[in-house]
């Protein structure tokens, strides 16, 4: 007869998030991942196939709850949502920089197919609602380009937050795309 789990899935994942964050896909262990979490070996594995599903989920998980997408939705719809999402966004959150999401994609090389899939929807769904901000501001650009040209920008930010840069700085590189922006 099987023991019960004492465990949760979601807090066996709000867990193993921030190993993976900081060490990547490749760089966690399973190890890390056991003392992180507080299941051992044999459970994580009757929970997840192993840690590259453990991954998978860890990284639905974030992209799911992201709560930084809810300023892209915010009505009315505008310039104003990008610039604090762009402020707010990569911020570090729980001690871990930047976005989990651009990290992750350090290691496309080696991810999983599944993990790419995940990622590139991820983007996808960030892009469409930047676009939607953009065009509510009616530019005299493509929409597409601009919001493939903010997309660039908070990756950049995202990586730089391992730079340790502070919050005045990453306002200030903030506020003068904004202006571009608008000007447009």
């Amino acid at each position: 007869m099987a023991r019960p789990r004492n465990f949760s899935r979601e807090g066996v994942l709000e867990r193993a998030l921030p190993v993976f964050w900081k060490h990547g896909f490749a760089d966690a262990s399973l190890q890390e991942l056991e003392k992180a979490t507080g299941v051992n070996k044999s459970g994580l594995y009757a929970e997840f196939s192993g840690k590259e599903e453990l991954f998978l989920e860890s990284l639905r998980f974030y992209l799911d709850r992201m709560p930084q997408l809810a300023l892209l939705m915010v009505e009315p719809l505008g310039w104003d949502n990008i610039e604090q999402f762009l402020k707010l966004g990569p911020r570090n959150t729980e001690g871990q920089k930047g976005c989990f999401a651009v990290s992750s994609m350090r290691e496309l090389a080696i991810l999983p197919p599944a993990a790419i899939e995940i990622l590139g929807r991820g983007r996808v769904q960030l892009k469409q609602l930047i676009a939607r901000n953009i065009e509510a501001e009616k530019p005299k650009l493509a929409v597409d380009d601009l919001a493939a040209l903010v997309m660039t920008f908070f990756a950049g930010l995202s990586v730089e937050q391992n730079l340790k840069s502070t919050r005045a700085a990453t306002g200030r590189k903030v506020d003068s795309l904004m202006q571009a922006l608008r000007s447009l």
